[in-house]
């Protein structure tokens, strides 16, 4: 159970170790060149490599049977166990549908660009958040609206 949350953490780490270690994009190239675009699909798709494996082992485990605890913690614990493995698909499951998304923002030449502002995203968060559609402030700005009408 451990091993799979683990897993859903860790999987970018992974997709960025697959790359090679020879490039690496930085703000000193022409920005969404066509070698940085080519990095980022390769670690999109090694991202997604990864997350289909961890989700895999997720219904794997799902699938191994029913529960069948004599005693009611196991049973409590176990079903405890297997809401958090049906979280963890299910999140699995909305990532794949971000890094496609953004595997199609490449194919059309918007990826990179800030969704509501158009201005570059920037190399480093695309790094760190290789699905991120917004710019930092964009995104911070998108938040603050989020709490205000959930405040209402």
């Amino acid at each position: 159970m451990a091993t799979a949350m683990h897993d859903d953490i860790d999987v970018l780490a992974k997709a960025k170790r697959a790359l090679s270690a020879d490039y690496t994009p930085s703000d000193d190239e022409e920005y969404m060149s066509t070698k940085q675009l080519n990095y980022f699909r390769v670690l999109l798709l090694e991202w997604k490599k990864s997350v289909v494996a961890a989700a895999e082992d997720t219904l794997q485990h799902l699938q191994e049977g029913p529960i069948r605890e004599p005693d009611l913690n196991d049973r409590a614990s176990s079903e405890t166990d297997w809401g958090i493995e049906l979280r963890t698909r299910d999140r699995q499951r909305k990532l794949i549908a971000k890094i496609d998304s953004a595997m199609r923002r490449i194919d059309e030449g918007e990826y990179g660009w800030c969704d509501v502002t158009g201005d570059p995203i920037g190399i480093n968060r695309l790094i760190a958040r290789p699905i991120a559609t917004m710019t930092v402030e964009a995104q911070q700005a998108h938040e603050r609206r989020e709490k205000i009408s959930r405040d209402d």
